[in-house]
């Protein structure tokens, strides 16, 4: 019988190497697919996933069991994509200024958009929480009830966002001329 992430976590919390090999070995890719979905880039998201993993044996102490360690792992994941998107922006806001700033930005997305698929330059622009939550829910495969959870806001919200980004998705394709 495999132990549960629960149980394995609360080792690992103490200190327990070989229930952290096993929580990393079930969690890692799930890890990086969700912070491939946030961040949309391969080598943003590689870094994304190791600085979790290495920040992830001190959460851990933090974990209750409040919550299924999935969701509480998405959390941690939704919550260290905010953080390096929030370093980004004033790293490049103050080292830059905001017109350098604005530039580089546009510069990103459009390289960004060559490289992938209309579908994943269309969740470029995309507001983060809507990204979030199209990640969450389509990409994760979480229902609403879960991504509400992980995200910290109703089940309504949720709901209203996947609204959004259906309607701003359907105003794209129309401007680009493919409805």
């Amino acid at each position: 019988m495999d132990t549960s992430d629960e149980t394995l976590a609360q080792a690992a919390a103490m200190g327990d190497r070989d229930a952290f090999a096993v929580l990393l070995g079930r969690h890692y890719d799930r890890i990086f697919g969700l912070a491939f979905r946030l961040t949309g880039q391969r080598a943003e998201a590689e870094d994304l996933t190791q600085d979790i993993c290495l920040a992830l044996p001190a959460k851990l102490e933090s974990y209750r069991r409040s919550a299924r360690f999935t969701t509480w792992l998405y959390r941690v994941t939704v919550n260290a994509a905010h953080d390096r998107r929030r370093r980004a922006a004033t790293r490049a806001k103050a080292g830059d200024g905001w017109g350098d700033w604005e530039i580089a930005r546009q510069a990103t997305m459009a390289e960004a958009a060559e490289a992938q698929d209309w579908l994943a330059a269309a969740m470029q622009s995309l507001t983060p929480e809507l990204r979030d939550t199209v990640a969450l829910t389509l990409g994760e495969e979480l229902s609403q009830a879960d991504a509400a959870e992980v995200l910290g806001v109703s089940e309504g919200t949720v709901a209203w966002r996947m609204s959004e980004v259906k309607k701003r998705l359907r105003a794209m394709a129309r401007a680009e001329g493919m409805l």
